[in-house]
């Protein structure tokens, strides 16, 4: 079914009309609220393998499917109850008794309600349920407060507009940057005179869990920007950075830094910040570092900072901090700050409200 979704780029209705008399014809005993799931299931892999194969990202002709997938598309077949989840196949009821989770509970109890779809994937002797949790939020931030965001290889800075005016500005240390380079550094020693399909090589790779570690920052600081924006009533704006765009900064440069840029989690930020209950906006981030909000054109020169930090463990353990700190004028201005003003001014600007530009104690 999936092959042929492929193939002919069939919708569930498309399936309903070329399957169903099959389905009926071959297995009289089989639910048609099951049947339906399963168009639903084949459309779903015959989208998102037509998405991987125009990234370059399928390696096969047709999509495989590797586990079996029992899909309930109607809540009235399922129900959660007791500690146990109830399946309605044909006319009785069937308990399949499931392990609890605090994540089930937080989603049950907090506000959340279960969402008309269960999806059971075979796992080995065991079946994984996969349950949705829907909820009404309200978003309807005021567009003259904005969450600017400036996202960059070690850090996120965050500059908060109130009114139009700007109130405060926050930096989060990701060192996300340096953990590629330690990454890569790793790597190296490993596959050092090996192939990368080497077994042992695979299996040490895999030990590291650079991506689920970086997935996680990027998750924290999503996180923290959430909070922000709902703090303030805001809408968070952030500076478009397309693929092309990085195409464009991987020209005439090294393969090391290559490869850093390829690593840069902007787009991974946006779309974390896209499936939470606010408003993102993206605005061009041309000439956001480089020009001061008054339009004059500013350089920047290292300075490094060294402080000592209480972790959530309570040990202490120092911190050093890489500014690019420049003057223009009778300002100061460090790059990233200045970056995150000049996108929450331009996007001040773009909806036609007066910005009103930092000075004094804001810009130094």
């Amino acid at each position: 079914m999936a092959e042929y979704a492929v193939r002919h780029n069939a919708s569930q209705a498309t399936l309903h009309k070329v399957f169903y008399a099959k389905f009926r014809r071959e297995h009289p005993w089989l639910p048609t609220r099951l049947i339906k799931g399963a168009y639903r299931d084949a459309a779903r892999r015959a989208k998102s393998f037509r998405d991987a194969k125009k990234r370059g990202k399928a390696y096969t002709e047709m999509p495989e499917v590797r586990h079996v997938t029992l899909t309930f598309s109607d809540a009235q077949d399922w129900r959660l109850e007791g500690g146990a989840l109830k399946l309605r196949i044909g006319e009785r009821w069937v308990d399949l008794r499931c392990s609890s989770h605090k994540q089930l509970h937080r989603y049950l109890y907090g506000g959340w309600r279960l969402a008309e779809e269960l999806k059971l994937k075979r796992r080995g002797k065991r079946w994984v349920a996969y349950l949705t949790f829907k909820r009404d939020f309200n978003a309807d931030p005021d567009p003259r407060n904005v969450v600017a965001v400036d996202v960059n290889e070690n850090n996120m800075t965050a500059a908060v507009f109130v009114g139009g005016a700007l109130k405060e500005v926050w930096r989060l240390e990701t060192r996300l940057g340096h953990m590629v380079i330690a990454y890569t550094e790793r790597r190296r020693k490993i596959m050092e005179g090996r192939h990368p399909s080497d077994r042992e090589v695979r299996t040490k790779l895999k030990k590291l869990r650079e991506r689920r570690r970086k997935l996680d920052v990027a998750k924290k600081a999503a996180k923290f920007i959430e909070r922000l924006a709902e703090e303030h009533n805001a809408v968070v704006a952030v500076g478009r950075i397309t693929q092309r765009a990085k195409e464009k900064m991987i020209e005439d440069v090294g393969r090391k830094l290559r490869h850093r840029i390829h690593q840069w989690n902007v787009r991974t930020v946006v779309k974390l910040l896209e499936e939470k209950p606010i408003q993102v906006v993206e605005v061009s981030e041309t000439g956001t570092s480089s020009r001061t909000p008054s339009g004059v054109c500013i350089t920047f020169s290292p300075l490094v900072i060294r402080t000592a930090v209480r972790g959530a463990s309570g040990r202490i353990r120092p911190v050093k901090m890489r500014l690019r700190v420049g003057n223009a004028g009778d300002e100061m201005w460090e790059r990233d700050v200045l970056g995150a003003v000049n996108i929450g001014l331009r996007y001040l600007q773009m909806g036609g409200f007066v910005a009103s530009a930092p000075t004094g104690a804001h810009a130094a």
